[in-house]
C-alpha cells in the first residue's frame, strides 16, 4: 500500500465540477489501494480577489491580517473536496495548514516551514481516510497564522510528501509537466521529461509558474522526487530529481522591481529590504552607468508600491519601473562564455537594450524593458534548443 502525496493548483479545484472530478481522480487511487493526501490550492482566482479586497481597505494592508484573510482561499476548496469525497462514498477529512502540523518562522507573507508535525495525518490515515490539506499556509511557534508566498501550496506538499516518508510528491495543474518555455510566449516550447532539481530552482526563482522554488529546495534536501502533471491527464509529465539532466529552458518574469543603487548605497539598501521582507532576486552591475548596480526584487513580496518606491528613494535607490528578466537555465549556461555571447548577440540584433547581466553555473539573466521581455524569451528559446 503506497501513501501518495498530491497536490493539485487553483485551475484544478477553480469550480465545484472540477473539484468533483479531482475527488473521483482520488477515488480511483484509493480503489488501488493508495492512502492518499492532497493539498489544494484555493479555487481558482480567489487569492487575487482576496488580495484585491484587502487593498480597497488599505494600499499597504498588515501582513499578520493579510495572512488571515488570504487563508481562507484554501480553506474552501479543503472542505469542499472533502465533501465531494464523501459523497462519492470515500472517508475524507479536511485540516488547515496549523492543524496538520505545519510550523513556520514569523514571517508573515513569505514564511518558510522549520518543521512539519504531522501527527494528525497519520492518525486520519490509519483510520482509512483521505486527508485534505490547505495548501499555502501553517502556523507559526508563537502561533500566528503564516503563508508561505506564492506557490507555497507546492511547498506544503513536498514537505508534507518529506515528514509522511512518500517516495514522491505528485504536483497536479492544468499544464501536463514542465516546458522549456512558458507556451503562452513560445508556442513551439516543448515538454521536459525530467529536470535536475538545480535547474527546476533556477527556473522557479525566475518565473516559471508550474513550482514554487522553495518547494524545490524542499524536494532536494530530502530526496523527494516531484512529478509535475496534468489534472485532465493525458500526458506523462515531468519528473524533477537528484539525476543532472543537460536541458536548457527559459523563464520570463515582469513581476519584478528593478532599483538602481550606488554602489556606496547597496549595504543600506539591503539592510531596508531586509527589514521589509522582500526577498533578493539578484543584484547585477548596471551596464549603463559605472558604480551603479542594479538589485531586483519580486513585487509580490512588495505591499503598498508607491511607499516602497520613496523609502527607496530617502536611501539614494532609484526604482526603474518597466523593466523584467529573462532568464536561460541549464547545467553549466553561466559559465559559457560563447552561449553569453550568442545571447547578447540576439537581443542587440533585436534592438534590445540589456541593462544587466546576472549569471551563476546554472542560469544567465538578462534584465530588459517589460516591453521586449517576450522577444528575447523567443528568440532565446529558439537559439539555445
Amino acid at each position: 500500500m503506497a501513501l501518495v502525496v498530491q497536490k493539485y493548483g487553483g485551475s484544478s479545484v477553480a469550480t465545484a465540477d472540477r473539484i468533483k472530478n479531482v475527488g473521483a481522480r482520488i477515488k480511483r487511487r484509493v480503489q488501488a489501494g493508495d492512502r492518499v493526501v492532497a493539498v489544494v490550492s484555493a479555487m481558482g482566482d480567489t487569492t487575487d480577489e482576496l488580495l484585491t479586497l484587502a487593498k480597497r481597505m488599505s494600499a499597504d494592508p498588515p501582513r499578520r491580517e493579510l495572512d488571515m484573510l488570504l487563508t481562507c482561499g484554501e480553506r474552501i476548496s479543503m472542505a469542499l473536496l472533502s465533501m465531494a469525497l464523501h459523497e462519492q462514498a470515500v472517508p475524507a477529512i479536511s485540516f488547515t495548514g496549523s492543524q496538520s502540523g505545519i510550523i513556520t518562522d514569523d514571517s508573515h507573507s513569505q514564511a518558510r516551514i522549520v518543521e512539519v508535525r504531522p501527527v494528525r495525518i497519520r492518525e486520519e490515515l490509519e483510520r482509512g481516510k483521505v486527508v485534505i490539506v490547505a495548501g499555502y499556509q501553517g502556523v507559526s511557534r508563537n502561533r500566528e497564522i503564516t503563508t508561505l508566498g506564492r506557490g507555497g501550496s507546492d511547498t506544503t506538499a513536498v514537505a508534507l510528501a518529506a515528514a509522511l516518508g512518500a517516495e514522491a510528491c505528485e504536483i497536479y495543474s492544468d499544464v501536463d509537466g514542465v516546458f522549456s518555455a512558458d507556451p503562452r510566449i513560445v508556442p513551439e516550447a516543448r515538454k521536459l521529461e525530467s529536470l535536475d532539481y538545480g535547474t527546476m530552482q533556477e527556473l522557479a526563482a525566475a518565473g516559471a509558474r508550474v513550482l514554487n522554488a522553495q518547494a524545490v529546495e524542499f524536494a532536494r534536501s530530502a530526496g523527494i522526487l516531484i512529478e509535475a502533471r496534468s489534472t485532465h491527464g493525458g500526458g506523462s509529465g515531468s519528473r524533477i530529481g537528484p539525476e543532472p539532466t543537460p536541458v536548457r529552458a527559459v523563464a520570463s518574469d515582469t513581476e519584478v522591481r528593478v532599483l538602481e543603487v550606488p554602489d556606496a548605497r547597496l549595504e543600506t539598501v539591503l539592510a531596508q529590504l531586509a527589514a521589509g521582507e522582500v526577498r533578493l532576486r539578484l543584484v547585477a552591475g548596471s551596464r549603463g552607468g559605472a558604480g551603479r548596480l542594479l538589485v531586483v526584487v519580486p513585487l509580490q513580496d512588495v505591499h503598498g508600491l508607491d511607499a516602497f518606491d520613496a523609502s527607496l528613494r530617502e536611501l539614494g535607490a532609484e526604482p526603474r519601473p518597466g523593466l523584467g528578466t529573462v532568464t536561460l537555465a541549464g547545467p553549466g549556461v553561466g559559465t559559457d562564455s560563447a552561449l553569453l555571447a550568442r545571447c547578447l548577440g540576439a537581443a542587440a540584433a533585436l534592438g534590445i537594450d540589456v541593462r544587466a547581466v546576472h549569471g551563476s553555473p546554472l542560469q544567465l539573466t538578462f534584465v530588459v524593458e517589460t516591453a521586449r521581455v517576450g522577444d528575447l524569451t523567443r528568440e532565446l528559446h529558439r537559439r539555445t534548443r
